[in-house]
C-alpha cells in the first residue's frame, strides 16, 4: 500500500508540492526512481538530475525545490529526513520473541521474555538479554554482559564478559566487543600478558560497524558514549574514550587511553596515536597520522595527497634533502647576521 506524500509530510515537518494522495512504497536514487520511489537531494552536484528523474517525489530543500519536476517534500535538513522516512517504508525484519532449539543459554543467564535469541547462539552466566533485544544467529554473550532494551546483534557477533551495551544500539556481523586490550610487559626480552581487568561500556543509540573490534580497558574501562557511530573495520584499543556523537570511518585505528571528545568526525584510515586528548568538535580527514593532542575545534589533516609516480618520487628525494639543506642554510646565514638570534632555526 504505501504510504501517502500528506502523511510523510505531516509527520516530518515538511512543506508538501504536490498531490498529498500519491503513495510512495520504496526509496530510490533519482536515475533509477520510478512512480512509487522516493528519492531525495542533498548535494547541490544532483540537482540537475531532477528535471527528468521519474519519482513520485523527491526531499530536497528550498533552493533545490525550483528545478523539481515532480512533487517535493521540503525541509531544511533533506538527508536526515530522507533516513527517517527510509525507515518508514524500509522497516527491519521483526524477530519473533523466544530462544532458537539450537541456542545455548546458561542456567543463571536471564533473557527477558520479548526478546529473541537466534540460532546457534550462546548467552553466558550470568549475562542479561533486555527488552525486546535480537540476539543474532552464532552470536556469543559472555558470562556477566549485559544488553540493555532494543539492542541488536545482527550475527556472529562477540559481546565478551562483563560488556555492557546501552539501548537501541545496533552491531553489525563480526564485531568483536571487550576482548583483552593488547598489553604487555617486557622483562628480559620477553613479554609478560598484562591482565586485562576492565571492560567495554557502551552508550544507548550506538552504531557499531561489520568486524570492528574494541578491546576491554586494562585497568579503567573502555567507553563509548551515547549516539557514537563506528564504520566498519575500526580498531579502538583499550581505555580509549569515544565521546557522545562522534563518527568515525572505516579503517580508523585509536591507540590506547586516548579521549576523543563529543561530536568528532574521523576519516578513513585515520591513525590516531595513544595517550592523545582529541577536543570537541574536531574533524580529521580521511589517512591522516594523529600523533599529538588536538586542544581546539577546527579541520585537521596529514599525509600527501597521490601524485603520478614519478612526481611523487621527486617530491619524496627533494623531502629527504630539506634536512642538510637546512643546515647549510645556518652554516650561510650565521656569518652574515655575526651568530645574532635571527638565524633559522628548526622550528
Amino acid at each position: 500500500m504505501g504510504v501517502s506524500l500528506g502523511e510523510l509530510a505531516v509527520r516530518f515537518g515538511c512543506e508538501l508540492r504536490g498531490d498529498p494522495d500519491v503513495r510512495v512504497d520504496h526509496v530510490a536514487t533519482l536515475a533509477h526512481a520510478d512512480s512509487r520511489s522516493l528519492a531525495f537531494v542533498a548535494n547541490p552536484r544532483y540537482r540537475q538530475q531532477l528535471a527528468a528523474t521519474a519519482a513520485a517525489a523527491v526531499v530536497l530543500d528550498a533552493a533545490s525545490a525550483a528545478g523539481c519536476a515532480t512533487a517535493a517534500l521540503v525541509c531544511r535538513n533533506p538527508h536526515a529526513t530522507y533516513a527517517r522516512i527510509a525507515e518508514v517504508l524500509h522497516p527491519l525484519p521483526s524477530a519473533s520473541p523466544g530462544v532458537h532449539p539450537s541456542a545455548v543459554i546458561a542456567a543463571g543467564a536471564r533473557i527477558d521474555p520479548s526478546a529473541h535469541v537466534g540460532a546457534l547462539s550462546v548467552v553466558g552466566e550470568g549475562a542479561v538479554i533486555g527488552p525486546r533485544a535480537v540476539v543474532g544467529p552464532q552470536c556469543l554473550v559472555e558470562e556477566g554482559a549485559t544488553l540493555a532494551e532494543d539492542v541488536r546483534l545482527t550475527a556472529r557477533v562477540t559481546v565478551c564478559r562483563g560488556v555492557e551495551i546501552g539501548a537501541r544500539t545496533t552491531v553489525q556481523p563480526g564485531a568483536v566487543i571487550g576482548g583483552d586490550g593488547f598489553g604487555f610487559a617486557q622483562d628480559g626480552g620477553r613479554w609478560i600478558k598484562v591482565p586485562q581487568t576492565g571492560t567495554v561500556r557502551v552508550g544507548p543509540d550506538v552504531e557499531i560497524g561489520a568486524n570492528t573490534t574494541i578491546d576491554r580497558g586494562a585497568i579503567e574501562d573502555t567507553v563509548i558514549e551515547e549516539g557514537v557511530k563506528l564504520d566498519n573495520l575500526i580498531m579502538i584499543a583499550h581505555n580509549v574514550r569515544v565521546g557522545a556523537h562522534s563518527a568515525l570511518a572505516a579503517c580508523v585505528g585509536v591507540s590506547g587511553s586516548t579521549a576523543i571528545g563529543r561530536r568528532c568526525m574521523i576519516g578513513g584510515q585515520v591513525g590516531i596515536g595513544g595517550h592523545l586528548t582529541i577536543a570537541d568538535d574536531v574533524i580529521i580527514t580521511g589517512c591522516t597520522m594523529v600523533s599529538h593532542s588536538i586542544p581546539r575545534p577546527g579541520v585537521y589533516s596529514g599525509g600527501i595527497p597521490l601524485e603520478e609516480a614519478h612526481v611523487w618520487r621527486r617530491l619524496v628525494a627533494r623531502f629527504k634533502r630539506l634536512d642538510s639543506l637546512v643546515t647549510r642554510l645556518k652554516a650561510l646565514e650565521r656569518p652574515a647576521s655575526g651568530g645574532s638570534d635571527q638565524e633559522v632555526t628548526d622550528d
